[in-house]
């Protein structure tokens, strides 16, 4: 497996060893992809955990929503601050009380959980807008048209993220959020601009729950609108290289037929937000294989044929290969289409557990350490949750 840029760190810099029993070091860049998903993010801290547990640290980190929030908190410390940091993010958004919460709980229970919620908001993530309240005519600026402020997740942020550690590219941070006026997508990369706390803001910014950001004149609602799983960032990047992408999905493209309205909702929610996960896989595997394609004929060209539309047309190939390695979150006893609201001790405690559980088992397995077709530029593997749940 060759790669046209060399690797983004030396072995050590990266934690893995020089004889190297996971086989990362033919990797040019060890990626990050983290979807959005609010409380269900959790997840997200037990897939990170187990990878550090490794000394396995990202190169590149990608991120929609609470996906960016995760991903600024693990940028924007350095290596031995990172789990302390995302522990003490979710620590501060857990919700305490009585009434326990959806996962493991009573359905009344998680009822008034999630009405707690809603109505009072996550002390150290977002809060009412008593304006919003007056009706959804109600005269506001762009900046304040939503149910929730979220200036009490800009002030827990400020504290737990070092912007100059975050801005040092190491990690690499990349946080996606939808151009308001266009209906784009923007990605907003620190490789190749000084990012802020607005710019994680912006990338969470769910309408109609969360305003709108405005970054250099424009504003910014939560990437998740338009690509919850921003894993196309990598793909698109220039100059590609040979990766190794942990793609971290908190929404079930699969599931059950529903049987219920409630149930209905809960299907829904999860299709919408896995943002069209397996037909982005299958363009993405046509598009990588056609690349390595082009680069084979190519090189079976004589030489004195290959003048210089040749080689442009040549340059549409390349040689990269992207190892995927897709984690789902499991769907846990009880939950709901309310469960990304539920920021309950229980809730969260089992996410993580489970992301931790299963990246373990993908490490283990270590499934990219295999013999694969040379033509074959982009290669899928699936670790299913524990109990294929």
């Amino acid at each position: 497996m060759t790669s046209s840029e060399p690797p983004a760190m030396k072995a050590a810099e990266t934690g893995t060893a020089a004889h190297d029993p996971l086989d990362l070091a033919k990797f040019g860049q060890i990626v990050l992809v983290l979807q959005g998903g609010g409380a269900l993010g959790a997840y997200q801290v037990g897939v990170y955990e187990a990878l550090s547990e490794a000394k396995i640290e990202p190169d590149w980190v990608i991120g929609t929503s609470i996906g960016a929030i995760n991903g600024a908190l693990i940028a924007g410390n350095d290596v031995s601050q990172r789990a302390k940091r995302l522990d003490e993010f979710w620590r501060r958004v857990e919700h305490g009380g009585a009434f326990g919460g959806l996962s493991g709980g009573t359905a009344l229970g998680a009822a008034f959980a999630n009405l707690k919620t809603l109505t009072t908001g996550v002390s150290s993530f977002f809060r009412p807008n008593p304006t919003a309240f007056f009706g959804p005519h109600a005269p506001l600026s762009p900046e304040t048209a939503a149910y929730y402020s979220t200036e009490p997740l800009a002030l827990t942020l400020a504290e737990l993220i070092d912007l100059k550690t975050l801005n040092s590219g190491r990690p690499r941070l990349t946080v996606g959020a939808a151009k308001v006026a266009t209906g784009e997508m923007h990605y907003f990369d620190s490789r190749d601009m000084r990012l802020t706390l607005k710019h994680i803001l912006a990338s969470g910014a769910l309408p109609p729950a969360f305003p709108a950001v405005r970054i250099d004149g424009d504003l910014y609602w939560d990437g998740g609108i338009l690509s919850n799983t921003p894993v196309e960032a990598v793909f698109d990047d220039r100059p590609r290289r040979d990766s190794l992408i942990f793609s971290v999905h908190i929404w079930r493209p699969h599931g059950p037929e529903p049987g219920s309205i409630w149930q209905v909702m809960t299907r829904q929610k999860d299709i919408q937000y896995s943002s069209r996960t397996l037909t982005h896989i299958q363009r993405q595997k046509q598009l990588h294989r056609l690349r390595h394609i082009i680069n084979e004929l190519a090189g079976r060209l004589p030489a004195a044929q290959r003048d210089e539309r040749v080689k442009m047309l040549a340059s549409y190939g390349c040689v990269t290969t992207m190892h995927v390695v897709r984690l789902v979150a499991p769907a846990l006893d009880g939950e709901d289409h309310t469960k990304d609201i539920d920021f309950s001790g229980l809730g969260i405690a089992r996410r993580r557990e489970a992301g931790k559980a299963d990246t373990r088992r993908a490490l283990q397995a270590k499934p990219w350490s295999g013999t694969f077709d040379p033509l074959e530029g982009f290669i899928l593997h699936e670790i299913e949750p524990e109990g294929g749940a």
